[in-house]
């Protein structure tokens, strides 16, 4: 009875508002129209339902929104994946394209040149202000020995010192120890091109009568049997004539690049033959 009392009203209304919802639904199938209970109830709850109907729509779109971000930044993650590969895929056929150009040019100078060679890769250098040396990838299991001579695409790069089984020491040819028979290609005139250092080599033994001047071009002469004749070495950036003394000072820039050298050319000949 205390319940009752207490709850009452509450069971009422409750009771009340089921029965006109079970009133409500059975009349549908059979009433376009609403009766006056009908438009009671939908007064009745429609201060309830507009709310709710906002807030309901609120969490919808929210939650929309939030699927469509994650959507966005997985597609977004994907496409970076993607930009990533290309990219590397780009870089990895431009390094292929430079390598077969090089090796191209390489091939030139192979065909030129009448004797077996071996192509190598430089692995190693020594750039230091007491030593000009680099190291390649090829040995005394591929036929490499000692006092053979190295060249590149564009012509000289220097001499094998040391031969281990798999790697060898090319001394180049603008080491202060090195030394190549050549001759001026226009006029003939001889010398030996030695090393200065610092990317540069002179032409010793050239006597003051000689003609050279600056923009000859040096080549190999041949003599000596380490290189064959006739290989570039160089240009002739300066000549100077002093008043006293029989040689002139002749200074050459190497036409190799040896600080951007990549790959060479072994010619496989001993020097004394």
């Amino acid at each position: 009875m205390d319940f009752f009392k207490k709850f009452g009203f509450v069971v009422l209304a409750g009771s009340g508002i089921l029965a006109a919802l079970i009133f409500y639904s059975l009349n549908i199938p059979n009433k376009r129209s609403a009766n006056f209970v009908e438009r009671g109830v939908m007064m009745v709850l429609a201060p309830v339902m507009k709310p709710a109907a906002r807030v309901s729509g609120f969490f919808e779109d929210a939650w929309d929104n939030y699927l469509s971000l994650v959507g966005v930044r997985q597609e977004n993650l994907r496409l970076r994946d993607e930009i990533k590969g290309l990219n590397a895929r780009i870089v990895a056929a431009g390094e292929t394209a430079l390598a077969n150009q090089r090796l191209e040019k390489l091939l030139g100078m192979r065909n030129s040149i009448k004797e077996p060679g071996l192509t190598v890769s430089v692995v190693g250098e020594d750039l230091s202000s007491w030593f000009r040396t680099v190291v390649i990838d090829r040995g005394s299991s591929s036929g490499i020995a000692e006092g053979m001579a190295v060249v590149a695409a564009d012509g000289v790069v220097g001499q094998i010192v040391k031969v281990a089984p798999n790697t060898s020491r090319v001394l180049l040819l603008t080491d202060h120890t090195s030394g190549i028979a050549a001759t001026i290609q226009r006029s003939r005139a001889r010398g030996v091109v030695k090393g200065k250092g610092e990317d540069l080599c002179s032409l010793e033994f050239t006597t003051r009568e000689e003609d050279v001047k600056v923009g000859d071009m040096v080549i190999t002469s041949g003599i000596g049997g380490v290189f064959l004749k006739g290989i570039p070495i160089g240009e002739v950036t300066m000549v100077k004539r002093g008043e006293y003394g029989i040689f002139q000072t002749v200074t050459i820039r190497p036409l190799v690049n040896i600080a951007h050298l990549e790959e060479a050319l072994v010619v496989l000949r001993q020097p004394h033959d």
